[in-house]
């Protein structure tokens, strides 16, 4: 159960050329990219209309794509316009086209109704392009349902002990959050005051290992599955909770997370920073310390997907650390019973 009419991250824009075209299920769908002449990216699903044979195996002819089976022509609306051996071709031949917009070096793409694709309502992830900041990153494969990450990303807690190497300290699971909702957008904050940085920000922001900070963590939510998070922290007692950030450091790190099945996942992601822009290996230092921590993440979803698939219906107990999740979760779940036509479920605490 998916959120149609929502934009989606398909793929980065690195992936997407006219050597080779590029398969990708989405939404439970495979779809096709590739780009045309001028560079627009295109996607179709990739499926022939003939006999299923997948496009994504066929040939580009100019900004056409040719089925490898029989070798029917798609024009990038669709349209098929050629059939070999007969010059008619037969009255609704043709695949579905997805709109498609190339921003923030990502190709996004609307897998609902396409009356309804509006540009205007792509999140905004302009750090990554943004020249006052670098940023890097990657497509990571999760073997579970999206919104357990989604749940993950909003519950920071997990860091203590997922992350211990990393990004974690024990002060993180023992200091409350605060979750908010305005409409869609879920907010939830938590200030880890007077604390030893963990080892992440001792390389980061060059704090020694015995100097207390003030540290944060502000993650936003809207739906289907964007999760954007404001991190960082200053010398304690400097006046970062009251916005002076002066004396620490601040990053973002951004997901777009696009269910590709009900248990599997496209995870795209990136962290971006504002300081020290002209030195590459601070990129790479976020990048690679980043990486390493999400691999325990899809980890450890994996693990709870698969105890999920012994038994879907088994009830779970939730913390307050959950907050966030919760909020989250029903958002989509209202979404996609809108879409359905469907009566939608109390808000969370209602």
């Amino acid at each position: 159960m998916f959120i149609e009419n929502a934009w989606y991250v398909a793929a980065w824009d690195r992936e997407v050329g006219r050597q080779n075209m590029l398969r990708r299920t989405l939404l439970d769908i495979p779809v096709v990219l590739y780009r045309r002449e001028d560079g627009a990216p295109v996607a179709l699903e990739d499926r022939c209309c003939h006999r299923h044979a997948p496009l994504s195996k066929g040939k580009l002819r100019g900004d056409n794509v040719e089925c490898p089976y029989h070798g029917l022509l798609y024009d990038p609306s669709g349209r098929c316009i050629r059939v070999p051996g007969q010059t008619a071709v037969p009255p609704g031949a043709r695949v579905r086209a997805f709109p498609t917009v190339e921003r923030y070096h990502w190709i996004w793409i609307w897998m609902g109704d396409p009356a309804a694709a509006d540009p205007d309502l792509i999140e905004d992830f302009h750090w990554i392009d943004d020249p006052d900041w670098r940023a890097r990153g990657e497509k990571l494969d999760l073997q579970g349902n999206y919104v357990l990450l989604v749940e993950n990303l909003l519950d920071l807690s997990h860091l203590s002990y997922i992350h211990p190497t990393t990004l974690g300290t024990d002060a993180v699971a023992e200091t409350p959050m605060k979750a908010e909702r305005e409409g869609e957008l879920v907010r939830v904050t938590r200030w880890v005051l007077d604390s030893p940085p963990p080892p992440f920000f001792q390389k980061a922001g060059g704090f020694a290992p015995d100097q207390h900070i003030d540290r944060w963590q502000i993650i936003e939510y809207t739906p289907p599955a964007f999760v954007r998070l404001d991190i960082g922290g200053a010398v304690a007692g400097t006046g970062a909770p009251e916005g002076d950030r002066s004396r620490g450091f601040s990053m973002r790190n951004l997901n777009a997370i696009t269910p590709e099945t009900g248990t599997t996942t496209h995870y795209f992601w990136a962290q971006a920073h504002d300081f020290r822009i002209d030195e590459p290996w601070v990129t790479d230092l976020l990048y690679e310390n980043v990486h390493t921590a999400f691999l325990e993440d899809l980890e450890i979803i994996q693990l709870q997907q698969d105890n999920i698939n012994t038994a879907p219906d088994r009830p779970r107990i939730d913390i307050n650390h959950d907050g966030g999740g919760i909020q989250a979760r029903r958002i989509i779940e209202n979404r996609i019973a809108a879409e359905r036509g469907v009566a939608p479920l109390a808000a969370a605490g209602e």
